[in-house]
């Protein structure tokens, strides 16, 4: 049963912030001062699963490191947009590349940056530790902080709604 206050029936499309959202909002930074990045690997899993199943997934990020690019594309994530200065840009883009309508996107994201994007999507989804003005407009706000499973959450309750949870390919990578 869901605890998400949305037909997931309409969602087809799956788009994530990076910083705050698939990564601790507080990273520690190499000698070099590059942010190194935790990531969740129940949140990859989840990731992997949806892409398996055809689902659109994307990574909308202000970040630009190859650690990110190079973890998300392993997952088989096609459409990351890096250096993303206004979100809402990166959003119309992939809109009208893919053909997804907004009320088929769920899009996470914790601070002001998402705020557009969040507001234009149908399923719009901020971390328990987003900021408060994002979490007034998210339509779910996830039990989980940033980093710590969010993606599986709401990837899992849309898979479980469509029935597409545990079937046969959920037993590999």
């Amino acid at each position: 049963m869901s605890t998400i206050n949305y037909d997931l029936s309409k969602i087809k499309s799956f788009i994530f912030d990076v910083d705050g959202v698939l990564s601790p909002d507080s990273i520690p930074l190499s000698p070099e001062g590059e942010p190194m990045r935790m990531v969740n690997i129940k949140d990859g899993y989840a990731i992997n699963q949806a892409v398996k199943h055809g689902y659109g997934v994307a990574i909308i990020t202000g970040g630009d490191t190859e650690g990110v690019r190079t973890r998300f594309s392993r997952l088989g994530i096609k459409d990351i947009y890096m250096k993303s200065k206004i979100k809402i840009h990166d959003l119309n883009d992939y809109i009208q590349r893919t053909g997804y309508k907004p009320e088929e996107i769920m899009y996470s994201g914790d601070d002001i940056p998402d705020y557009h994007v969040m507001k234009t999507v149908g399923l719009s989804v901020a971390p328990a530790d987003a900021v408060p003005e994002i979490r007034a407009i998210a339509k779910y706000i996830s039990h989980c902080r940033g980093g710590m499973g969010v993606a599986r959450d709401v990837i899992e309750q849309v898979m479980k709604t469509q029935g597409k949870w545990m079937n046969e390919e959920a037993f590999g990578w």
